[in-house]
C-alpha cells in the first residue's frame, strides 16, 4: 500500500537517516508534488525532504543554509527548473547527474493566458503553465521517471521502486478517471481563478481557465485587467471565483464584489498548508473535485 505523503520524510524513514539496512537514498524534492511522487516511489528504501515547508509558497521559498547543504549532498534533487528560483539557484553548478529536472517529462505543453478574457477564451498565448501535477497522468509519468533514477542509484531495489511507480499510476488513473466523472456534465464549463495555475486540469478535463493574474500568484493585475475580467464574468453568467489557501483572496473578492459571484478555494497543490494533518495529493484533489462541482454546476 501507498504510504501517506504528509510530512518531510518517506514511511519509515528519518530524513537524514538510513533505514534498517543502512543504505537508504537521500533525496531532496523542491515542492510538494514532486516530494509526495518521490516518496511514494521510494517507499522506506529513500529517505526525502521537501524543501518547501506547509504554508509557504514555492514562489517565494527562501532556502536557510541547513536546506542549501542538504542540496549539495542528496544523491538525487527532484526539482522543477523556474519555479522556484531559490531551488534553482541552489541547484545550479551543485546538481550534475543527481538532478532530476522534471519538465521535460512532464510534458509543458500549456501557455498560461495573460489575464486577458478575451485571450483566454482561445486566443491566449505566454509562459508555459508549470502546474502539470493538477493532470493526474502527467504526475504518473514524473513518477515513472523518479523510479528509473531511483533504480540507476540503487540497482538492488529498482524493481520495487518500478513496482511502487506502478501502483501510484494506478491510484493516479483511478482518480483521473473520478475527476473525469465527475465533471463531464456541467452547467458552466467556464472556470475563473486568481491566477493561471489550472490549465492541465481545465485541459484534462474539458474546461476553460480564465485567470485574472498570470501564472505568478503574487502578481497584480491592472485596474483595466480587474475591469475586463468582471466584464467577462458578467457577461458569461460565471457564478464562482477560485482563490487559492495560501495566496491572499483579495483580488478574487473585488471581482465577486464587483460582479456578485460568490468565491470559493481551489488549491492549486503547490505546497501543503499548516496544520495539514491527513491531507495529502489524493484528498486535496478530491476536496478540489467537491469544490468544482459545486461552484460549476455538475450533476
Amino acid at each position: 500500500m501507498l504510504c501517506a505523503a504528509t510530512a518531510l520524510s518517506s514511511c519509515g524513514t528519518d530524513a537524514g537517516g538510513d533505514d534498517a539496512s543502512g543504505q537508504a537514498v537521500e533525496a531532496v524534492a523542491s515542492f510538494y508534488p514532486l516530494a509526495f511522487v518521490t516518496e511514494q516511489v521510494g517507499g522506506d528504501r529513500v529517505a526525502v525532504t521537501d524543501l518547501t515547508p506547509p504554508g509557504v509558497e514555492p514562489h517565494d521559498l527562501e532556502l536557510s543554509p541547513r536546506d542549501v547543504a542538504s542540496v549539495a549532498d542528496a544523491d538525487l534533487i527532484v526539482y522543477l527548473a523556474g519555479f522556484s528560483p531559490a531551488v534553482d539557484d541552489a541547484v545550479d553548478g551543485e546538481a550534475g547527474d543527481r538532478g532530476l529536472e522534471v519538465g521535460q517529462f512532464a510534458r509543458l505543453d500549456l501557455p498560461s493566458s495573460d489575464s486577458d478574457a478575451a485571450r483566454a477564451e482561445g486566443d491566449g498565448h505566454g509562459a508555459a503553465d508549470p502546474h502539470f501535477w493538477l493532470d493526474p497522468l502527467r504526475l504518473a509519468d514524473v513518477a515513472d521517471q523518479v523510479a528509473e533514477r531511483l533504480g540507476a542509484l540503487e540497482p538492488g531495489s529498482a524493481a520495487t521502486f518500478e513496482a511502487n511507480a506502478a501502483e501510484l499510476r494506478g491510484e493516479l488513473a483511478a482518480l483521473d478517471s473520478e475527476l473525469a466523472a465527475g465533471l463531464a456534465d456541467c452547467d458552466a464549463r467556464t472556470m475563473v481563478t486568481g491566477h493561471d495555475a489550472f490549465g492541465y486540469l481545465a485541459d484534462r478535463y474539458h474546461l476553460t481557465q480564465v485567470g485574472i493574474g498570470g501564472v505568478d500568484p503574487e502578481g497584480e493585475p491592472t485596474p483595466a485587467d480587474l475591469a475586463e475580467i468582471s466584464r467577462f464574468v458578467d457577461e458569461h453568467g460565471v457564478s464562482t471565483i477560485y482563490h487559492e489557501s495560501l495566496v491572499s483572496p483579495a483580488v478574487a473578492e473585488a471581482v465577486a464584489a464587483e460582479t456578485g459571484a460568490t468565491i470559493a478555494v481551489l488549491d492549486p497543490l503547490e505546497g501543503l498548508p499548516k496544520n495539514a494533518d491527513g491531507v495529502d495529493y489524493f484528498s486535496a484533489m478530491r476536496v478540489n473535485l467537491a469544490t468544482l462541482r459545486e461552484g460549476q454546476g455538475c450533476r
